[in-house]
C-alpha cells in the first residue's frame, strides 16, 4: 500500500481538540512528512503515527516553551517538547516500519571456497619425519 498523509481533522482527533486551524495543521503535517522522508523514503503505511506525533508536538507547543506561569498556574514541559523535529525513537520506528535496522549476518566466505582441510599438507612428511601437533613435521 502507499503512504497517505494524515489530514488536519485526524491531527485534531489525535490531539483531542474540538477545533483546529486547518491551514496551520496542513502545513505542519506536510513538514512532518518531509522530515520523515529524510529518514525513510518512500514512507511505509505505519508512518502516519510518527507524522501525527511530530505535527502534534509542533501544533501544541510551537515556540518550544519549557516553563510557563499564568496567574496561580505554572506548567513545566520537558526540554525539547515543542517545535518540529524527529526524536531518536521516531527515527528508529520509521526504520523499523520500513523493514530496516535490526541484526543481520554477513558471510565473508567466497562461494568458490573449498571445504577440504588445508593443513597439514600431504607430501611434506616422509620417511624419517614425524608429525608433532603444534610443531609440524620434524
Amino acid at each position: 500500500m502507499v503512504f497517505v498523509a494524515p489530514t488536519a481533522e485526524q491531527l485534531g482527533m489525535y490531539l483531542g481538540l474540538p477545533e483546529i486551524d486547518g491551514d496551520r495543521a496542513d502545513l505542519l503535517i506536510q513538514q512532518a512528512v518531509a522530515l520523515a522522508e529524510s529518514v525513510v523514503k518512500p514512507l511505509p503505511d505505519q508512518a502516519t503515527a510518527i507524522t501525527l506525533s511530530v505535527a502534534g508536538r509542533a501544533y501544541v507547543n510551537p515556540q518550544q516553551v519549557s516553563y510557563e506561569t499564568i496567574g496561580p498556574m505554572s506548567v513545566q514541559r520537558p526540554s525539547g517538547s515543542g517545535g518540529l523535529y524527529l526524536t531518536k525513537a521516531d527515527k528508529a520506528a520509521l526504520k523499523s516500519f520500513a523493514g530496516r535496522g535490526g541484526a543481520f549476518t554477513v558471510d565473508p566466505t567466497p562461494t568458490t571456497a573449498d571445504p577440504s582441510p588445508t593443513w597439514p599438507v600431504a607430501g611434506l612428511g616422509g620417511p624419517g619425519r614425524a608429525y608433532e601437533p603444534g610443531w609440524g613435521w620434524v
